[in-house]
């Protein structure tokens, strides 16, 4: 998808005049609209997206110099309170949130309004170094210069609660059919076909929509785009899904864990290696290869480097505590470091696709992550991890093709299959370690992780998981 900023770029003031004359271009046609406000979203280092609004008449300023913000934000925990840490933190400081002209649209679900994807720099035009966003544009960058490209998705899953989640945090199913079951449809037609339509009038391009397995829990699933693209459409994804939800009386929850004793929601990631071929165009390296599955070398390396760095990568995919009560074994989340064809115990499922469309359809899904992930931080950590693979020549150990939690402890050490971190604490040791992460993120950011990290750790130390549950329920 189109977009108006580049990885590591300064806004001069030709560049500034460039972005103010297409934003009035963009504020006339919103206008034409009926549309009053554009919401300009970024989402924090906790994964909750936030928001600053302009009137459409002052997009164009906005484009041009930005919205003013604290860096403050950077260290919010999940209920609010803030924590400091060695870069950011305290009432001091400012810096600017540019729109992403590209992907500017009219949201459907709240007529009146519309979206925008925000870009973060410093007040003197350079880009702010823990913007998560900026950090998945410029892994995107390094593997171009490699001559690869991405393609990635993610999975929304969510659980709908009749009645507005404001002032009530019990949760009540708002279907009551039987798990991917037809009833449930027809209990939420209205609902789901009024989603869809939101959807499609605001681009998102989707692939499948179906019940999930836990109470009134839904799934959807939407086209792969490239990563900084599949980062926007989940949030906007997600913010039409909240919209459409309140106006039909519902609630949504997105959190790893709804009720304590129920299966969590998911926020699985999708994604492909692809190779710039002057002659053939961009090829798929998980199709087409000598390798595991059919893999291309190239692929096989991007995916084991994915998979050796899964502990440490949990830091930004599964960063709640209550992402820890959803990984339970059995339970199709992906608790242990391995790999399998089809194979949904795996935290790393190979995804052949059909026999015909495999060129366009193989692909890897991240299974342990989880939707109180920050996307643009997810995404960005995982391809930091394919890359090193590449580098490496990485390859993949032996697909694993049960359950592993069916096997010994003797068993798997001889498959070379561990278990991933069982609580954050020992996610955000595994990541503290983890240089390649490190590197990718820049000290800024990666500092951040960790102090927003250990302040959710100590926010919930003691904490039973109802208590948890309840405090994470609406939050995300």
């Amino acid at each position: 998808m189109e977009s108006t900023s580049a990885g590591d770029r300064t806004l001069d003031r030709d560049e500034r005049g460039r972005l103010g004359a297409r934003a009035a271009e963009k504020a006339a046609e919103l206008a034409g609209h009926d549309v009053t406000a554009v919401a300009l979203t970024w989402v924090d280092v906790g994964g909750i997206t936030r928001t600053k609004t302009v009137p459409v008449e002052r997009l164009e300023h906005a484009a041009s110099w930005g919205v003013g913000m604290s860096p403050v934000f950077d260290v919010f925990l999940l209920d609010d309170s803030i924590v400091s840490g060695r870069y950011v933190g305290g009432p001091t400081g400012d810096l600017r949130l540019h729109p992403d002209l590209g992907r500017l649209v009219p949201l459907a679900a709240l007529p009146g309004w519309a979206w925008a994807p925000a870009d973060r720099f410093t007040q003197e035009g350079g880009e702010h170094p823990v913007d998560a966003r900026g950090a998945l544009r410029r892994e995107t960058a390094r593997l171009a210069e490699l001559g690869y490209s991405v393609r990635a998705a993610f999975e929304i899953e969510w659980a709908v609660s009749d009645g507005d989640s404001e002032g009530d945090d019990d949760f009540t199913p708002a279907c009551n059919g039987p798990a991917y079951g037809m009833t449930r449809i027809a209990e939420l037609s209205g609902y789901l076909r009024d989603l869809l339509r939101a959807l499609a009038a605001t681009g998102v391009s989707v692939d499948q929509l179906h019940p999930e397995y836990a109470a009134g829990q839904l799934e959807l699933s939407v086209a792969a785009e490239d990563p900084v693209g599949a980062a926007d459409t989940a949030v906007l994804v997600r913010e039409t899904i909240r919209a459409v939800s309140f106006e039909h009386g519902l609630a949504a929850s997105f959190s790893p864990k709804v009720l304590p004793d129920s299966v969590g929601n998911g926020g699985h990631v999708h994604l492909s290696l692809w190779r710039d071929d002057p002659a053939e165009g961009p090829v798929n390296t998980m199709a087409g290869g000598d390798g595991p599955c059919g893999m291309a070398a190239a692929g096989e390396a991007f995916a084991a480097g994915v998979l050796g760095h899964l502990p440490a990568l949990l830091a930004v995919g599964a960063p709640s505590v209550a992402s820890y009560l959803r990984l339970v074994p059995s339970h199709w989340a992906g608790v242990f470091a391995c790999w399998g064809r089809e194979n949904r115990e795996a935290a790393l499922r190979f995804v052949t696709g059909a026999l015909g469309e495999r060129a366009s359809a193989a692909n890897l899904e991240v299974k342990c992550f989880d939707l109180s992930a920050n996307p643009y931080l997810a995404l960005a950590g995982l391809l930091a991890a394919g890359r090193a693979g590449i580098a490496a020549e990485a390859s993949l150990p032996a697909p694993v093709d049960v359950d592993p939690a069916t096997l010994t402890a003797a068993e798997r050490g001889a498959r070379g299959v561990t278990a991933l971190p069982a609580s954050l604490e020992d996610a955000v040791t595994a990541f503290e370690d983890d240089a390649v992460l490190g590197a990718a993120f820049g000290e800024a950011l990666a500092d951040t992780i960790v102090t927003v990290r250990r302040g959710e750790i100590a926010l919930f130390e003691g904490a039973s998981p109802e208590e948890i549950t309840a405090a994470t329920r609406w939050r995300h």
